[in-house]
Order: C-alpha cells, then sequence, then structure tokens
C-alpha cells in the first residue's frame, strides 16, 4: 500500500532530479556559448538562458 509519505518522498526525489538536469542544461549552454561565440543569435532561448545564468553570478 502506498501512503502519502511515500509518494512525497517519490515527488521529492523527481523534483530534486529535475532541478539538478535543469541546472546542468544551462550549465552546458553557457559553456557552449562561451567557446563558440558565433553561435549567439541563433537560438534564442539559449541567449536567454546564458543572459539569466550571468544575471545571477
Amino acid at each position: 500500500m502506498t501512503t502519502s509519505h511515500d509518494i512525497d518522498v517519490t515527488l521529492d526525489a523527481r523534483r530534486d532530479k529535475r532541478d539538478e538536469a535543469e541546472a546542468r542544461r544551462a550549465r552546458d549552454i553557457v559553456a557552449l556559448l562561451d567557446d563558440r561565440a558565433d553561435l549567439r543569435g541563433v537560438y534564442a532561448m539559449a541567449d536567454m538562458v546564458d543572459d539569466a545564468v550571468r544575471w545571477t553570478a
């Protein structure tokens, strides 16, 4: 039988995993755009992530 505590633990684990993946993607986008300045402006979402990370640094 699944309890609400088990569900909470599972949801927390999934949330943590998602947050880690999101941070890893943002880090990779920033590194890519640092290495390849010619890619700026190619994909607006990547530019937005790069700018957002730089503002929070």
